[in-house]
């Protein structure tokens, strides 16, 4: 049967286009969102946590992992520990059961600089779904990228087959240290990079093409794909449609609800930006990042290295917040 006049003419909304191109990921917490934009995959940091654990509809959640709490753990910071990790694994299992794809947890802040730290905790969180049947196939590890964040994320890959996402991704030395380390997913954050760039120079807008946080991903993606890295890109922390536009053909975008709703309510038409075949063609110099030219180039990159340690501090104080949430509840 022949479609009808009405549905030939309707316009794709620009969100459909984007997913004609790119993997669309939504960066919230809220369960809501994910049902009313269908994303194929969903990020979770302490942030959204913090926020989606104000809202009424999870409050059985943070029961059910405050009772896991009392359960484990020997000490009061054990139990408060367990009771934490915990909650992100049932967001992460509630999350699975609305999207196709993988849902992306991430290891405390504070364990940024610490790898022995960082891959026990994320071998935790692989058991902890492993127990309510999540196969590890549909989580992404979200470690910070930082050197010893990296390595981590190198050891978890190799050794025990967990995928992982590095976050707080701001500078082409962390993508190439990334991708050399083999890890499958990183977050470069556009958003961040646009308004570190607002705050600390003359220049206060960009058009979509010229924005700082754009050029970055753009750079990324292209020297991944002219390399053959495995690594895949997933542009993040976008301030406004045009950002997200600009990068249409990108691997992977994460997008919150603001910003999908407006995709959404949008039928302006979307064009590939981004694609393998122009990488490939291009004449670029392939790097080497050993740790002490990882080091040089964070320090000589003012922007990375603000965004970097701001970032962790940020979700580092957001994590805290959520743990004096759950000791009340503890207690």
């Amino acid at each position: 049967m022949s479609e009808s006049p009405q549905k030939k003419s309707k316009m794709a909304t620009s969100l459909e286009q984007l997913k004609e191109l790119t993997v669309v990921v939504a960066d919230t917490g809220d369960f809501e969102a994910m049902k009313k934009y269908k994303p194929t995959d969903a990020t979770t940091n302490p942030s959204l946590i913090l926020q989606a654990a104000q809202m009424p509809q999870y409050a059985k959640l943070i029961d059910q992992a405050v009772e896991y709490g009392k359960k484990h753990g020997s000490s009061t910071s054990e139990k408060l520990t367990d009771t934490m990790d915990k909650l992100f694994v049932l967001f992460g299992c509630e999350i699975l059961k609305i999207i196709p794809g993988r849902v992306s947890i991430e290891v405390d802040a504070r364990l940024s600089f610490d790898r022995e730290a960082s891959l026990e905790k994320a071998r935790k969180f692989i058991k902890m779904f492993a127990e309510e049947n999540i196969d590890k196939e549909r989580i992404l590890i979200k470690l910070a990228s930082t050197w010893e964040g990296i390595q981590a994320a190198r050891e978890l890959e190799d050794k025990d087959g967990i995928h992982c996402n590095l976050t707080l991704l701001f500078s082409f030395a962390q993508a190439v240290a990334c991708a050399e380390a083999g890890v499958t997913l990183i977050s470069p954050f556009v958003g961040r990079i646009l308004d570190w760039y607002v705050a600390n120079t003359e220049q206060k807008s960009y058009a979509p093409e010229e924005d700082p946080g754009v050029k970055s991903v753009t750079k990324i993606y292209n020297y991944y794909k002219k390399f053959g890295y495995k690594t895949v890109v997933m542009g993040a922390s976008f301030r406004n449609d045009g950002e997200i536009c600009q990068l249409a053909g990108c691997d992977l975008l994460t997008i919150s609800p603001k910003l999908l709703e407006q995709l959404q309510n949008s039928s302006d038409p979307i064009k590939p930006v981004l694609s393998v075949e122009t990488a490939k063609k291009m004449d670029l110099e392939k790097l080497h990042m050993k740790e002490s030219t990882f080091r040089w180039h964070m320090n000589e990159d003012q922007m990375a290295t603000d965004k970097l340690s701001e970032g962790i501090r940020k979700f580092a104080a957001d994590g805290i917040k959520l743990e004096q949430k759950l000791k009340e509840k503890l207690a």
